[in-house]
């Protein structure tokens, strides 16, 4: 099943129904006015940030976030352990902030086709010749993980070379770093919370990507290794123009903390959605042992 962002609303409705503790509040809007749905658990001082769908065709990576909050809630709730170590002890010592879609308009437009909820509808067809099966971007056309202050101007200089000239369905990195609401949002609450360890999950390749600019913070090289011993997947660097601009790019150069972008599952963008539980066996471990790791 495709999972829209009303599907994604209805499923963190019931979740919390389920399991008051969950907190369920908004980031902030998006584009098109959408509530970015952010999801906390527990008390502790130090803090995981998961964040899923950057891009409009890994909604995928939205359906993963939902099985980590079922399957943590759950074990909240029935007094279980995680990878040895008890839930509640995980609640009551760290914190996790979950924002399963950062970018709700573009899952719409991929998804759907067609956004009746965005004004720029006939810009956006202009951009995209009325075919947004291939669309990464925001509602504005502007790809969110290359709009982060990281690298930016950079990036910008090299947008030519690489075909780029505005708006379109992937790699425009917008007018300038936090232009759109999404990633100001995000940013705006990263900065006031200032979590310690950062993961956002992408699709594809079974990759995990742990440096910026060859750096990499203290602690980040074992968490890769112990990422990529759960996972099956291979510590890498990204191809050269996914260097630029990308959120957990972004989080090491402001705070030089371990954050990570795992590249999860394998195949051709958008993965079917059938696939999102053995995805889910594939990262599970990581997802549910990061509280334990900071």
């Amino acid at each position: 099943m495709l999972l829209t962002y009303e599907s994604l609303m209805t499923e963190l409705t019931a979740l919390q129904a389920t399991y008051p503790f969950l907190r369920l509040s908004t980031l902030g809007k998006s584009l098109a006015g959408r509530d970015i749905p952010l999801i906390t658990i527990g008390e502790g001082t130090k803090s995981v940030l998961y964040v899923g769908a950057h891009h409009g065709m890994e909604w995928i990576t939205s359906i993963l976030c939902l099985r980590y909050l079922a399957e943590m809630a759950c074990a909240l709730a029935e007094g279980k352990q995680v990878f040895g170590v008890e839930a509640e002890q995980i609640r009551r010592s760290r914190r996790i902030a979950v924002v399963p879609m950062l970018n709700p308009d573009g899952v719409e437009l991929q998804i759907r086709g067609f956004d009746a909820q965005n004004p720029q509808m006939e810009r956006l067809f202009g951009m995209s010749g009325g075919d947004f099966s291939r669309w990464q971007a925001n509602g504005r056309g502007v790809d969110l993980n290359h709009n982060y202050d990281a690298g930016f101007a950079e990036y910008k200089s090299r947008e030519p070379s690489l075909g780029i000239f505005g708006g379109g369905p992937t790699r425009f990195s917008g007018d300038f770093p936090e232009s759109e609401p999404e990633t100001a949002a995000l940013c705006h609450w990263i900065r006031q919370n200032e979590p310690s360890l950062l993961i956002a999950l992408h699709t594809q390749g079974g990759e995990i990507y742990a440096d910026y600019n060859e750096h990499m913070p203290r602690e980040s090289e074992r968490l890769a290794r112990r990422m990529a011993a759960f996972s099956g997947y291979t510590v890498a660097r990204p191809e050269p123009a996914a260097c630029f601009g990308g959120l957990k790019d972004w989080f090491i150069r402001v705070y030089d903390r371990p954050g990570f972008t795992i590249e999860c599952g394998k195949g051709v963008n958008p993965l079917p959605s059938e696939t999102a539980d053995a995805i889910y066996q594939e990262i599970r471990g990581i997802l549910l042992s990061a509280p334990t790791w900071i």
